[in-house]
């Protein structure tokens, strides 16, 4: 790696912000023999450009000697942030490989069948006369043969090992804050219905620790490889067949790597083991009623299993810290340094942070109190009815612009949608479902009403530039579910710091989604009381920018509640914009603090309410990551 080759590698023909002091940390923190640096960079920073300028100081072909690594890789939890680098005329020379479901086989017969269940897969010794034009093979290609191969995290990770995508001299990897989380959700086994392909023909027994689950894995990879034996055996197969011998070998290699790493006395891993109930008190029997005699006595009750690592070091070290010389961890909220260094089997004292300073006006990103109570589940059914109130309230001081409500979960989205409904207000309202979330989420953006969607799990890799959004109101602390048994595990390890940093993480992420240039301004309502006592309880990993936020913060004269309001339009607005100095969001962009203000003169304006789409995502499973 050359760090003095930061700023020629920069490809934007000018800097902005803290861009250029950026560079000059960056590269000196290389330049000081660090293998990887961690680069603390918040929203606005122009990330994926600090990102690239690092990539290009990575060796080149020409300058490594045959056994040295060259070239970069980039690398992003989010398929959204990876589609947004590859239309980037900026980074058009970071070359894009995504997994073989999101290509089409280009046969005349098969243009509708995605690569991982074309002919090639589907019938042995098949010779396929296109494969040099291949759209899957032919951007791997390329992304193996250039300087700079991007991909998602998880493609990244399923590759480690590859022949094609060998270790390289520099890795980015960008959105870095979840990575030890990325990687616990990538290395944990569901063992279930829609997981095992044969699931109902197994005796799966009752597992009360983990040394029954490592025998229990032991014995699945087994009858896995043999079923898959008999599918390769076969002269051609179905898609449906495909299907099942490649998540065949996905499982063998997940119950081996469990059952390998569990016997590892070196291996800083621990497994948790969660066991659902079974569907019906019959499964799981012989025919007669009598149990297998290769469960050794153990009755054939137990459910669906959930396999799960803490910390899996080990797994990182193979699956990223194998795969480069140096790198680099792009985030902005990578809250406290040695935490996350522990998190991901890193040591603190061999890394260096390189903090990038806000270059966006604090009163142009308030935060609004407008708590109500707790959100927890003892005190939802009392508080929901009080925060839809709100957000009508919100809504009326902000009668022309949209707006974003963080639900948190679909059950709050579904209350808060039926109560936004009842008062009257449910024309300005869209909502959407699992299955459409990216479709209506689009349709939104796209629309020039301002309507206010209510999501769930929105709170990263969204960027509501401009007017797509001047207004949000977070409904919930994002606290992780106790009931989770990696979250109970580390709290009855006392590690509260952690539980809290991790909500306080989603909140800094979320609030970033409505501002996204030093000249935007969008305010963020924060409703859930208990958000205030993750700010206290955090106060110590939270940047200074963010806590210039926090400091600031106040409590917002709304208007009083009147549902008829929320739906009309400001008469004097020209075009779609800023609301003529009347709302909490153009306040604070003109420096005021405090009032949000209904508008007057305001005529009445009909709206079409949005249909939950019932098209599936447009966007990949992060996880569907087929090499």
């Amino acid at each position: 790696m050359n760090p003095e080759r930061i700023f020629e590698a920069f490809p934007a023909p000018s800097y902005r912000g803290n861009q250029k002091r950026a560079l000059h940390d960056i590269r000196d923190a290389f330049a000081a023999g660090n293998d990887v640096v961690l680069v603390r960079a918040p929203t606005g920073s122009g990330k994926s450009l600090l990102a690239r300028a690092v990539a290009g100081c990575a060796r080149t072909v020409e300058e490594a000697e045959p056994s040295e690594a060259s070239g970069a890789y980039y690398t992003t939890p989010q398929v959204s942030q990876l589609d947004d680098v590859a239309s980037d005329d900026l980074l058009s020379d970071l070359n894009v490989i995504r997994g073989k479901s999101n290509y089409t086989c280009i046969l005349p017969e098969e243009r509708n069948t995605p690569v991982n269940q074309a002919p090639c897969v589907r019938e042995r010794g098949y010779d396929c006369s296109v494969k040099h034009r291949c759209p899957y093979f032919s951007d791997r290609a390329i992304a193996s043969n250039r300087e700079i191969a991007a991909m998602t995290l998880a493609y990244f990770m399923q590759t480690a090992g590859s022949e094609v995508f060998r270790t390289r001299d520099v890795v980015v990897v960008d959105e870095a804050h979840g990575l030890a989380e990325w990687a616990e959700m990538y290395a944990t086994i569901q063992l279930g219905p829609r997981t095992v392909p044969f699931w109902d023909e197994l005796r799966v027994p009752e597992v009360d620790r983990v040394e029954r689950a490592v025998r229990y894995a032991e014995n699945l990879a087994q009858t896995c490889g043999r079923r898959k034996d008999d599918l390769l055996a076969q002269e051609a197969l179905s898609p449906a067949e495909v299907r099942e011998r490649d998540r065949l070998q996905e499982l063998i290699g997940e119950l081996e790597w469990f059952v390998s790493d569990y016997r590892d006395p070196e291996s800083p891993t621990t497994w948790l083991v969660d066991q659902s109930e079974p569907a019906g008190s019959a499964r799981g029997r012989d025919g007669d009623g009598s149990e297998g005699d290769d469960r050794e006595g153990e009755d054939d009750t137990g459910g669906p299993l959930t396999i799960k690592p803490m910390n899996p070091e080990k797994y990182l070290a193979h699956t990223v810290w194998d795969r480069g010389n140096k790198f680099a961890l792009l985030s902005a909220t990578i809250l406290n340094k040695e935490a996350f260094c522990r998190q991901v089997g890193l040591e603190p004292s061999a890394v260096a942070l390189v903090d990038v300073g806000h270059t966006f006006p604090v009163e142009n990103r308030p935060l609004y109190d407008v708590t109500q109570g707790k959100m927890t589940y003892e005190h939802r059914g009392e508080t929901t009815p009080k925060i839809a109130r709100t957000i009508v309230r919100v809504m009326q001081a902000h009668p022309d612009e949209k707006g974003l409500v963080h639900a948190h979960s679909y059950d709050i989205q579904e209350q808060l949608a039926d109560h936004l409904r009842d008062f009257g207000v449910g024309d300005r309202i869209r909502t959407h479902d699992r299955d459409g979330r990216d479709a209506d989420l689009e349709e939104w953006k796209a629309s020039d009403d301002p309507d206010v969607f209510l999501s769930v799990k929105m709170e990263e890799a969204l960027d509501l530039k401009g007017d797509l959004c001047r207004f949000q109101v977070i409904c919930k602390a994002p606290f992780l579910n106790t009931s989770d048994s990696r979250v109970a595990h580390r709290l009855e390890e006392g590690q509260w710091a952690w539980y809290f940093r991790s909500a306080l993480r989603t909140v800094i992420q979320a609030c970033g989604r409505v501002i996204r240039a030093p000249d935007d301004y969008g305010a963020t309502y924060l409703a859930d009381s208990s958000l205030l006592d993750c700010f206290e309880r955090a106060r110590t990993d939270m940047p200074d920018w963010f806590a210039d936020q926090v400091d600031r913060m106040e409590r917002p004269s709304l208007p009083e509640f009147e549902p008829r309001a929320a739906l009309e339009a400001t008469s004097t607005r020209g075009g779609r914009g800023r609301s003529t100095g009347t709302s909490a969001s153009a306040d604070s962009a003109n420096g005021a603090r405090g009032d949000s203000r209904s508008s007057d003169g305001r005529g009445g304006r009909s709206r079409r309410r949005s249909r939950r789409s019932s098209r599936s995502s447009p966007l990949a499973d992060v996880w569907d990551t087929d090499g």
